[in-house]
Parts: C-alpha cells; structure tokens; sequence
C-alpha cells in the first residue's frame, strides 16, 4: 500500500462526503402529472428526463439551482410527514403566496434562528420545509 505522495505503508486515503447529489421523496403510482404540475408549475422546477431503464419504474426528478428532487414510485406509498428536504429559497414571502394560491397549505414557523421558514405539503402529502436565512447587519 502507498499513502501520500506514494509513501510506503500508508494505508488509502480516507473517504470523505463532498456533497449531497440529490434527496428522493415516494410517491404513489400514477402521480406524476400532479407532481410536475407542483414541482414544475407551481415551484418553477425543471424536469430532468430519467435514465430510460429508471423512467421505466416511473416516478420523475426535478432540479433548481443545486437541489435535485426524485421523485420515485412506491407500491405501499405512505407520504414522509416528519422526514423532508429543507430547501433554501429566496423571496419567501412570494413562495408562501404562490403555495397558498396553488391550494397547498403554508404553515409558518419562526423557531429557527436566523432563518425565516414555512412548511407545506406536495401534491401527494409529503412534507417540504422552504427557509430563507435572515439578513444580518
């Protein structure tokens, strides 16, 4: 075994996390038109097109600046309620209106300091928390 610069004895570098590639979220079978209706319309989202042996299991991904949402099918679907993305956002108050307007619920909540964040729901129940940090002077 080499370690650094190819000395002698070393053992492999060690493995480290660079950064998250994307978040999956289930979804029932059949909902994806609900889906890209949310993720696409009401959030702004772009579809990326699947990898045609993955398209086959249905399901679709979305991305938005560096967050990329899969949405996978599950048979025995159960929408996550506590387990969800924190997704940074900016023009938090134009979001909660646009979510409020597209009938998804809005809950507010200021126990995150330094942020500012709402909760609600995707088409299919699952939770999203969308946070927007606070302006410090």
């Amino acid at each position: 075994m080499t370690g650094p610069a190819g000395e002698p004895g070393a053992g492999p570098a060690a493995p480290a996390i660079d950064s998250l590639d994307h978040v999956q979220l289930a979804a029932p079978p059949g909902s994806e038109d609900a889906l890209r209706a949310y993720y696409a319309g009401v959030l702004g989202m772009t579809e990326i097109p699947k990898p045609p042996v993955l398209a086959a299991r249905g399901g679709c991904w979305f991305t938005a600046g560096s967050v990329v949402l899969h949405l996978g099918v599950e048979e025995d679907f159960r929408p996550a309620r506590k387990a969800h993305p924190g997704i940074r956002v900016r023009g938090l108050d134009a979001l909660a209106a646009r979510l409020a307007d597209a009938g998804a619920p809005v809950v507010r909540d200021d126990d995150l300091p330094g942020h500012r964040r709402i909760y609600s729901e995707d088409p299919v129940g699952n939770r999203l928390e969308f946070l927007e940090p606070t302006l410090t002077a």
